[in-house]
């Protein structure tokens, strides 16, 4: 099996605190594009040293176009 099999295939079988890698893979995109929608602060993360973290529930409002303010 290759590297890039989604391993999420519904938002249940998402970590509550997402990584870079597991938004990416959910949504079908590259890393570049991944972090381009970080930068673009419309859902709530926390950086952790270099590590970030993204909140699986405010991700998935945001994702559903719910209002994460």
């Amino acid at each position: 099996m290759g590297k890039n099999i989604n391993k999420f295939l519904n938002s249940e079988a998402l970590p509550d605190a997402m990584s870079v890698d597991d938004m990416k893979r959910y949504l079908g995109i590259g890393r570049v594009q991944a972090y381009e929608q970080i930068k673009k602060n419309d859902f709530h993360y926390v950086k952790i040293g270099r590590s970030i973290r993204i909140s699986k529930k405010a991700f998935l409002q945001w994702f559903d176009g719910q209002d994460t303010s």
